[in-house]
Formats: C-alpha cells, structure tokens, sequence
C-alpha cells in the first residue's frame, strides 16, 4: 500500500520542528522511520503533515550526564548498541536492543522513535519502565521532562502533546551491585514479543533485595511494570522460593486478549517462566562487573 497524502517539512533546528508541530493540527515525527514508515503505508497513521528531524544536529549523539544516560532523538539503536561508555553505566541498554527486530532495522531505528511510538509488545518502552527513566519533550511553552510512569497511555499513545517532540530520554546509571536481565519469547528472531521482562536487581544488607525493578512487554495495552511481583521480592531472600512467588504474582499483569499468536492463557504462563529465568539471570550477576 501506499501512504495518504502529506506535508513534508524538513526541520534544520529543534525550534522549526517544534513551529512546524504547532503548525499542523495531526503531524508525525519523522527520525529512523522504522516505526512510522509501515503505519503510514497501511494507512493506519494519517498525518497532515511528516516533519523530518534527521538533519538536526542538536539531536545527534549521547552522553553521560552525571548518573543518567541521555540519548538524543536521532541516536541509532545500533549507535546505542555498542556504544561502550553507555555499557559501561547500564548494560541492561544493550542486552535489550539486542532483542528489537533485526540489525539492519536498529542500524537506522532511533532509540527515542521506539519509545514515543510506544508499541505495546516493543521492547524499549519495558527498558524506560523498569530503569525508571524519562523522555525530555520540547513543545512551544519550552521543555519539560515525563517520567515514564506517566508517559505510556495505551498502545501507540503516549502523554507527548500533539505540538511536542520528544528529542531525547533519560536512563539512570545502574546503582551498585544491580543485576540485570531482558528475556522474551516470540515466534520467530525479530518478531515482537508475545511476553518480554526487564529485570533489575539490587541488593541490599544481609543479602536480601533491597529494590527489585520489573517491567513487561507485549502481555496488555502497554509495557507495564509488575508491581505484585516487585512487592514479592523486595526485602526477601533472592532464592527459589522467592522468585517462584514473585513469577506466580506476574501473571495477574497479563491483560492482553486471546489472538491469532497466543491465548491469554499461554502469556500468563509465559511470562510466568520468563520472571522466573530473568530473576535468576539477574542475581547472578548481581555484585559482579559487567560483561559484554
């Protein structure tokens, strides 16, 4: 199929992006297209106008600002992969895009593309989740920062207003012996999950968890985090039994209903077993250097 007619403005500056944004009642934002370019030729997105940021230099890059990791709207996913200093300060970034679709799509898919576009079985939006980070949006009144808690509304919708970019978000450092782990299941390499789990594990005095993080993909309307199975872990000893509790109370975060990929059944027991195995990965390697 082709795309529905459009206006195409191509942005030099963050501040024409954002004119151009305030100028059109329904745009779309145009970085790695990976997102954007399938739901325009299907015609399920129907901008009147596409405003292109690949040439703003402001957007380009990432750095380490104190204990965050800022990754500007035009950072590639492959860019993000094997940057080594961002591995460095949270390695769960690269265990999770080596999840999303295949290496020809992150070699031009933008980090913050995938988070704003906010599919309910993406990836990234579970990684912003459990890390607790933020997207930075810039609109006509200036620049304001949403925790992700408050920015994934439902499937594709997000809290962004219809005249704001989001040009760049936010991850914390991993704290002090943090473990991490990404798991998911989909039928096929590169397909979108039908369970995903981000899991991030700190320990605390006599070693019990201090803080256990859980977010899910592709099991309801959005990436969610797993507060039962959080509440579960946290103050416990990291064993068996633990873990078995904190997997049980996952499944109650399954609202996804029964499709042509998978009943809901089968994603309660999937993502069941999938908290069980990333909370195992993540004590193990909790306390310990990171490694590629």
């Amino acid at each position: 199929m082709k795309p529905p007619l459009f206006d195409y403005v191509r942005a030099e500056t963050v501040d024409e992006a954002v004119a151009a944004r305030a100028a059109h009642e329904y745009s779309a934002v145009l970085a790695g297209g990976q997102s954007l370019l399938p739901t325009l030729n299907f015609r399920l997105a129907r901008p009147d106008a596409l405003i292109d940021i690949g040439r703003i230099k402001a957007l380009q890059g990432t750095a380490i600002d104190g204990d965050e990791i800022v990754i500007r709207a035009m950072a590639r996913q492959r860019e993000v992969e094997y940057d080594e200093a961002i591995f460095a300060a949270n390695p769960l970034i690269r265990e999770t895009l080596g999840n999303v679709a295949h290496a020809v799509i992150r070699n031009r898919g933008t980090v913050v593309g995938s988070i704003a576009h906010a599919d309910a079985s993406a990836e990234l939006p579970a990684l912003l989740l459990a890390t607790g980070g933020a997207v930075i949006a810039r609109g006509p009144k200036g620049e304001r920062r949403i925790e992700a808690n408050a920015f994934f509304k439902f499937h594709m919708t997000t809290s962004l207003a219809a005249d704001e970019i989001a040009v760049a978000v936010c991850i914390p450092r991993l704290p002090p012996g943090t473990g991490y782990a990404f798991l998911e299941f989909a039928r096929r390499h590169g397909d979108y999950a039908l369970a995903g789990v981000c899991a991030l594990l700190t320990m605390g005095a006599g070693g019990r968890v201090a803080s256990a993080r859980l977010a899910a993909c592709g099991i309801g309307s959005r990436a969610v985090r797993l507060v039962a199975a959080e509440a579960a872990l946290n103050g416990q000893k990291p064993d068996a039994a633990s873990f078995a509790a904190a997997a049980k109370a996952a499944r109650d975060a399954v609202t996804a209903s029964d499709d042509r990929q998978a009943s809901i059944a089968f994603r309660k027991h999937l993502l069941e077993h999938i908290v069980g195995r990333a909370l195992g990965m993540a004590h193990g390697r909790a306390g310990k250097p990171f490694a590629s």
